[in-house]
């Protein structure tokens, strides 16, 4: 197109963000160059809401909503950017229309004579990566300039692979990859915000493809997509950028005396039965939490605090992009270096070792074909899992009578989250600790429901917990009615998520069906009647499964590393 181009395309997919975002940045600095001036291109920021997942079918209400959030949060601080000439244009800066992106991308690029488009390419979901295969070909035959960049990880996951000691064979355990890492160094740094009055975007660019497309003249509500209406109640605040760095700040408590969790931070310690709450209770994060609350509140009296687990609860805005996770990095790295001096917990448990986790599991999603499946995956044990549609329903649906397990599965149906710990019990319930049903099963449930689902995390722990792959120690198991206890004796994370058990007496909350019938129905819930019975015998179906991984994994003729033991290994329950 040569110099008559006018218009580059800024395509958000993740990375709903304005600072760190390459793709933008390098949009803006070339529109700039272009011509000099007046004469510089326009940019069209485009968010494009592909009907294979907006429905309720593959995203949950609580995730669509954040998504939605998180877009009308990217509109604001994109008219933050805005140039004088378009300041009228600044609740339209962000174009949003539903359709499949290789029917929409030919028809923007012609009807505003794009010359250039910009995005963050894909490196390991496999719809993605087809998906950007297909625009970069259409381009091309359009004569339509692409420029994609790596920043939804700390480091270009294809650099990560190409420096492998194996190459292209991504490392298998934490260890491994840490050498890696080791090896190449810091990720690059974040990139600067983009200048004020660099944004120059074509006006009412909606009006334009409105009569193609659904929702160009604004960001559509959950009921415009066809979703019920329905009470969200994830309580890790909304969605976006604004509130995405607010939390992170809040979580590291940057400019105050609140290193104490960071410091001290260490994920497995942690509560699965810590609700979201303003006051974060007892406990060594304390101080930060409140610290946190106290200096984010205290900017803005409009801001509403923030809610705490007993983790950042900052996946989601990982997941989305609105936190850039080398932004997280660098911010952190200077509190452990120059606050704390080197004196902090490590990883893989520390807070450093969770960003690192990400990394670890994208890199292996992306030098692993069919990651999110049993069947030709090369890292995952091929064990023969039952097939039980009607156990599989009970899980889902918080059905199994078990209330720990229960209660983890309501507030993963209703917020839209839990804790890992949460995750890894009802994970490990599902496959190899009682029923034996494929961890495929479990991912897609999660893949469905959570507000931070993310392909490659999602995928990777449950192979973890299901010691398919990365984690061989299938004889430690997670009680589903005892490992709670060591959290919250009195059972009030049941008793929340659970009302049916609320008036029952701690020390049968975790085992109902235990208590005398008398004491059953003082509280007003008796088993079998008002709440399900145990769908199986703990003890007997974890022998069982136990069993059956030594079966798979002999047949598999694995050799014993990593944690792998003897077949006549006793059972270990958490």
């Amino acid at each position: 197109m040569g110099n008559e181009a006018t218009t580059s395309i800024v395509w958000f997919r993740k990375g709903l963000r304005i600072h760190d975002n390459p793709a933008l940045s390098e949009a803006l600095i070339d529109a700039k160059n272009f011509g000099g001036g007046d004469e510089s291109k326009k940019v069209l920021p485009l968010f494009i809401l592909d009907p294979w997942f907006c429905n309720e079918k593959s995203v949950g209400a609580n995730r669509m909503n954040f998504l939605l959030q998180s877009l009308t949060n990217l509109n604001e601080n994109l008219g933050s950017l805005l140039s004088i000439e378009n300041v009228n244009d600044a609740n339209n800066c962000l174009t949003v229309v539903q359709g499949k992106p290789k029917d929409v991308l030919p028809n923007v690029i012609k009807k505003f004579n794009v010359s250039s488009v910009y995005f963050e390419k894909e490196q390991v979901e496999p719809f993605g990566k087809q998906r950007d295969e297909e625009i970069i070909e259409m381009c091309k035959k359009l004569n339509v300039d692409v420029n994609t960049y790596a920043s939804h990880t700390l480091y270009d996951q294809e650099f990560l692979l190409s420096k492998a000691s194996a190459k292209g064979i991504p490392p298998s355990t934490m260890g491994a990859f840490q050498k890696v890492l080791a090896n190449v160094g810091e990720p690059p740094s974040p990139v600067p915000e983009p200048p004020k009055n660099s944004l120059r975007v074509i006006p009412n660019a909606g009006d334009a493809l409105s009569k193609e497309f659904k929702y160009a003249n604004g960001i559509p509500t959950l009921e415009d997509l066809g979703y019920k209406a329905k009470s969200l109640s994830f309580k890790g605040g909304k969605g976006g950028e604004t509130e995405g760095l607010r939390r992170m700040r809040g979580a590291l408590c940057r400019g105050g005396d609140g290193y104490k969790y960071v410091q001290e931070f260490d994920k497995p310690q942690s509560s699965p039965c810590q609700l979201f709450a303003k006051e974060k209770g007892s406990g060594k994060a304390l101080n930060p939490f409140e610290m946190a609350k106290k200096a984010s509140s205290s900017s803005s009296p409009k801001e509403e605090s923030l809610l705490w687990p007993s983790t950042t609860a900052l996946s989601p805005h990982l997941k989305f992009g609105t936190v850039s996770v080398r932004q997280f990095y660098f911010e952190l790295q200077d509190i452990l270096k120059n606050e704390l001096k080197g004196k902090h917990t490590n990883p893989p448990t520390s807070l450093m070792g969770q960003i690192l986790w990400r990394e670890f599991y994208y890199v292996n999603a992306c030098g692993t074909p069919n990651y999110d499946k049993m069947v030709g995956n090369r890292i995952c044990k091929q064990i023969k899992w039952k097939h039980d549609p009607e156990n599989l329903a009970k899980w889902e649906n918080a059905q199994t009578g078990f209330p720990w397990i229960d209660a983890a599965m309501t507030q993963l149906k209703e917020e839209g989250w839990m804790h890992h710990l949460a995750r890894h019990a009802v994970a490990c319930f599902l496959t190899r600790g009682d029923l034996f049903i494929s961890w495929e099963e479990g991912a897609r449930v999660f893949d469905r429901d959570l507000v931070d689902a993310d392909w490659a995390l999602n995928n990777g722990n449950w192979m973890w917990l299901s010691a398919s792959s990365f984690f061989y120690q299938y004889f430690r198991v997670y009680g589903p009615h005892s490992f709670a206890k060591k959290y919250d004796k009195e059972g009030a994370y049941v008793k929340h998520f659970l009302p049916v058990l609320k008036d029952m007496p701690s020390k049968y909350v975790y085992e109902p069906w235990t208590a005398p019938l008398e004491v059953q129905k003082k509280a007003g819930c008796i088993v079998g009647v008002d709440y399900p019975k145990p769908m199986v015998d703990h003890a007997i179906a974890s022998k069982q499964c136990m069993a059956w991984m030594n079966e798979a994994y002999a047949a598999g003729k694995e050799k014993k590393s990593g944690g792998e033991e003897k077949s006549n290994k006793k059972a270990k329950t958490k």
